[in-house]
């Protein structure tokens, strides 16, 4: 018979593979969003699982919960574990849990295995890594550790999709049992607790042991719970005398001590076991106090020549062909007020934006290489030492590496960091890192000034600068966080605790499918927002108050009788454009921006720009397109050479382009990112603090530059 609605819930340690099974299982076929009332990202997915005649109809929803060592979370992320787990009205409650083992490592991996066993779940333990474990010299008897743990347990490599039918097999008949298996209870209440655990049980009407303790231990943290329920817990606490710390300490201690025999009786050990010797002798490189950072130092450098070196030819070919093709369309379509709109506000502004895509493309591959390999983790213990200095810690290296591709998930990622504290310095700072909107504004300011010549024959000029602004970035992110922790007091210790995974080759094909749905989410994401403001753009830029943009053309052709018709086409469109809405908007800022060496046209753009970043560069293709010859489609590089100021000099010159740069280093332009942040921090204090402080940052650095190259 089909079953509806059966959900299957991913849980394990972090870096034992849960993930990774997680994109085996379900492939293209996942979507992000929230869990139902917190702001702690899911992944879900699904698959077909066969029914009883074998064929597979029966659709089953993946959701991958946080990685977490045990059910009692030290995080923000970690909390939604058990606010699941111990709640069935939850919309993610799941049917089935797949706990994911690292064999590598079997004995701390099985505690958690036993506490969500203990939940009284129908559970299936996911060995993982068999080979990792083969490496150490590790063999795991998989049939006599299920004979012991009354669990089903299927070898699995995650990586390369082995095992995952036999595991969706385990899953079909598990669920297709009509009785739940007997639960093995691996912890035994003792003392006070059974009578304590009994009253419990009848208060809330359940039916499992564990789940009682865990309403006892952790109801300060369960959404579900109302407070005149939270203070009753309380109050059973006092009677029962329940000391929460002394039951988790022996609690841990006697789940070892029942896991212990079960790993001894699985698991031969043929000799020492240690980490692989490669991954050792790589990690006396990366991990060394000096060769370390020079080596982390060197792959960003190669990533961001990679950037401009690898890029240039894709984007060469998008450029020139979207430039034929308004021109083309410009041709076959009738003028007039449709054909304006099509290619000067809707074609130029998306073709501000696909252009970058080959470079989106190249940032999100390598990015996602580094965290495949197992690399990413010895950057976050490498630079722990170095955020101690700042107020944060090596966990804090995550969200600012995210950071680079976009600050709204990076944000999201500091659930994983322990310290309210630090986790608040991380979220105020991750914004100055330069994410991915930021690279179109990048790439075409520095295109302008910048010769593409190489530095001692093999390193690009234009990645180096580029380079240098992301490091400004990071440099930014941690000045600002050691400033704001000077005036952020720290009510609680921090510390850091990382398993380095071994190092692995890519998944070439996870990495195809990062870059992928990086690329698409760069695009409809950004490419919404930029028709939607170049529709708008063009609106405001066509069309003025009154009939002032008529008598701006009239007193142009008045002043300029004998002109070329080229030069008076120019000049009227420019006067038009001036006497427009959106000219007029430009004008009204302009004295705050001028000391800046900012135009009215530019302010247009960053006014336009503080929907999201990458709009700029579409918005200066809407505004020059507009004021520019119609008949001559130019690119947007070349409307930027060929833009004069108010004295006929060229606009956009080295100090302008310089400051426009530092400006998008620290401005906080993005109304996504103050969207997430109020989310995080639950209020609007910190965002209109974190938009406040940047703004000022922006608007002096641009300013102190412009005026010094001036």
């Amino acid at each position: 018979m089909k079953q509806e609605n059966i959900k299957i819930a991913l849980v394990g340690n972090p870096n034992a593979g849960k993930s990774t099974l997680f994109n085996a299982l379900t492939g293209l076929r996942q979507k992000t969003g929230n869990f139902p009332g917190v702001t702690v990202e899911k992944k879900s997915g699904s698959f077909k699982l066969a029914g009883e005649d074998g064929k597979p109809d029966r659709d089953v929803t993946v959701v991958d919960l946080p990685g977490t060592y045990s059910v009692y979370p030290k995080s923000a992320d970690e909390s939604v574990v058990m606010d699941i787990l111990a709640n069935p009205k939850h919309p993610d409650y799941p049917d089935a849990v797949i706990v994911v083992v690292d064999a590598s490592n079997l004995q701390r991996n099985l505690l958690l295995f036993t506490e969500i066993n203990d939940l009284g779940l129908p559970t299936i333990l996911a060995l993982n890594m068999l080979d990792v474990a083969a490496s150490m010299k590790l063999t795991v008897n998989a049939v006599q550790l299920a004979m012991q743990l009354n669990v089903p347990v299927v070898k699995i490599n995650a990586r390369t999709g082995e095992g995952v039918p036999v595991l969706q097999q385990a899953v079909s008949t598990l669920l297709d049992k009509k009785e739940k298996p007997a639960l093995k209870y691996f912890y035994v209440p003792k003392g006070n607790e059974p009578a304590l655990i009994e009253e419990v049980k009848e208060l809330h009407q359940l039916d499992n042991d564990y789940v009682a303790l865990q309403y006892v231990c952790q109801h300060d943290n369960f959404s579900f719970l109302a407070q005149p329920v939270r203070a009753k817990l309380d109050t059973l606490i006092e009677k029962y005398e329940f000391d929460e710390t002394g039951f988790l300490a022996d609690e841990t201690i006697a789940r070892y001590k029942t896991i212990r025999p079960i790993v001894d009786k699985s698991v031969k050990s043929e000799g020492a076991t240690e980490q692989p010797l490669w991954t050792r002798k790589l990690d006396k490189v990366l991990l060394h106090p000096f060769w370390g950072y020079v080596t982390f130092a060197v792959i960003l450098m190669v990533i961001f020549q990679a950037i401009f070196a690898w890029a240039s030819y894709p984007m060469d070919w998008i450029d020139e062909n979207t430039a034929a093709l308004i021109s083309w369309t410009k041709e076959i379509l009738p003028a007039g007020v449709l054909n304006d709109l099509i290619t000067d506000g809707i074609m130029t502004g998306i073709g501000g934006v696909i252009i970058f895509i080959p470079q989106i493309a190249i940032l999100f591959g390598l990015v996602s290489i580094l965290e495949e390999s197992g690399y990413m983790a010895r950057v976050m213990v490498i630079m722990d030492k170095v955020m101690r200095k700042f107020g944060l810690n090596g966990r804090s290296v995550v969200p600012l590496i995210s950071g680079v591709a976009c600050a709204v998930p990076a944000i999201m990622t500091t659930r994983s960091i322990s310290s309210r504290h630090e986790r608040l310095l991380t979220i105020l700072v991750t914004p100055i890192m330069s994410c991915s909107a930021r690279l179109p504004i990048y790439s075409i300011l520095i295109a302008l000034i910048i010769p593409s010549t190489k530095v001692l024959g093999i390193f690009n000029m234009q990645g180096l600068v580029l380079f240098g602004l992301y490091f400004l970035g990071l440099a930014g992110a941690l000045v600002s966080a050691w400033l704001l922790s000077l005036v952020i007091k720290r009510t609680e210790p921090g510390y850091f605790m990382l398993e380095m995974p071994t190092y692995k080759l890519p998944r070439w094909g996870h990495v195809g499918f990062m870059m992928y749905d990086s690329v698409k989410s760069f695009v409809l994401q950004a490419g919404q927002v930029i028709l939607a403001i170049s529709i708008i753009l063009w609106v405001l830029s066509s069309y003025g108050p009154g009939d002032s943009m008529q008598a701006a053309e009239e007193k142009v052709i008045t002043a300029m009788p004998s002109a070329p018709a080229e030069e008076l086409g120019a000049a009227v469109a420019s006067a038009r454009l001036e006497s427009s809405y959106a000219g007029s908007f430009g004008r009204f800022i302009e004295p705050a921006i001028r000391p800046l060496g900012y135009d009215w046209k530019i302010g247009i753009a960053l006014l336009a720009s503080f929907a999201a970043r990458e709009v700029f560069v579409g918005t200066m293709a809407t505004i020059y397109s507009i004021s520019g010859d119609s008949e001559d489609v130019l690119t947007v590089k070349q409307r930027l050479v060929q833009e004069k100021n108010d004295k006929g000099g060229p606009m956009y010159t080295p100090a302008v382009c310089y400051s426009l740069l530092i400006f998008y280093v620290f401005a906080m332009m993005c109304m996504s990112t103050i969207a997430v942040v109020y989310r995080e921090t639950h209020g609007w204090k910190w965002p209109l603090i974190q938009l406040a402080y940047l703004m000022v940052l922006a608007y002096v650095s641009a300013f102190a530059v412009y005026q010094i190259m001036s």
